[in-house]
């Protein structure tokens, strides 16, 4: 096995994916003319989020792709498990299984009801364990196997909990997800791997949730992710698992010395992002402002 120049080809398996981060990686795959498989509940439009399955679907085949789009709600396992049979049934297999899905709730203990603890813990941890699991069957015959999970370093500072531990359980929870699947799928040249951004990224989401324009001014698009991901998709999964990728790190490794395009007509120090190690903060060139 080894790293390959492109994703030409290769058929991948996304959960989420209509807008932001999932469907900016899915359109620098369809650039290599790869299959991409969406699986995600939207596919009506949202009052508050531009983006459905089937508008993304376009996006990929107007880059040279091919999509499959396919209503799915990553909390089930009937309809986790008859979307990639529909994948397999019509690109012949899955090489790539990204994890893309997140429901996210920033409350203390208190002010979080258990149906968004449950929400957030079914869609985060058990989604990627469950779509994990059932790509898994394809990714030992696939000759290119990777798993990439959207999820964060495994850092246990108590500041990262102490504003919102439902949320950051959940995410931690595909993160573990990582460190054990990496070493259990060895044995299958299966890689298993992290990706996560230094900065805030600009998509609707973080809008809604996060504060609005202003903060979109202070983050980076999703590109800077879309162009990581697809570094670590064609990397050779027998030798490159088990790590959780910062987006900057990665890219300044691999010779990327332009970042301000990642972050058009913006000068000064950007938003850092939740659960980002301060070391890794501290060796970035990047001007950050943390915000905990």
């Amino acid at each position: 096995m080894a790293d390959i120049k492109n994703l030409k080809g290769k058929t991948i398996f996304m959960s989420g994916g209509s807008r932001g981060i999932g469907l900016a990686i899915a359109l620098r795959a369809a650039k290599d003319g790869a299959n991409v498989a969406i699986a995600a509940k939207t596919a009506a439009p949202h009052p508050k989020l531009p983006g459905t399955i089937y508008t993304a679907a376009e996006e990929i085949e107007g880059l040279g792709g091919k999509a499959l789009p396919l209503i799915c709600d990553v909390r089930s396992e009937d309809m986790v498990a008859a979307a990639i049979d529909k994948t397999v049934d019509t690109f012949g297999g899955i090489d790539i299984c990204v994890n893309n899905a997140s429901a996210i709730a920033l409350t203390g203990t208190e002010a979080t009801n258990m149906k968004r603890y449950d929400l957030m813990n079914e869609v985060n941890a058990r989604g990627t364990f469950l779509m994990s699991k059932l790509c898994l069957p394809y990714l030992k015959v696939s000759h290119h196997a990777h798993i990439i999970n959207l999820s964060p370093p495994l850092d246990m500072s108590p500041k990262w909990f102490k504003n919102h531990t439902a949320y950051t359980m959940s995410k931690y929870g595909m993160s573990m997800c990582t460190l054990g699947m990496a070493e259990e799928f060895k044995q299958f040249n299966i890689g298993v791997n992290s990706l996560w951004p230094l900065t805030a990224i600009d998509t609707a989401a973080v809008r809604n949730v996060l504060g609005g324009d202003q903060m979109a001014k202070l983050s980076r698009t999703p590109d800077i992710l879309s162009d990581t991901a697809h570094i670590m998709m064609c990397k050779d999964p027998a030798i490159f698992t088990g790590n959780f990728v910062i987006d900057e790190e990665l890219l300044r490794a691999e010779g990327v010395t332009d970042f301000a395009k990642y972050a058009p007509g913006y000068a000064g120090p950007l938003a850092g992002d939740f659960f980002v190690p301060d070391e890794v903060f501290e060796r970035s060139p990047t001007k950050i402002m943390k915000g905990y």
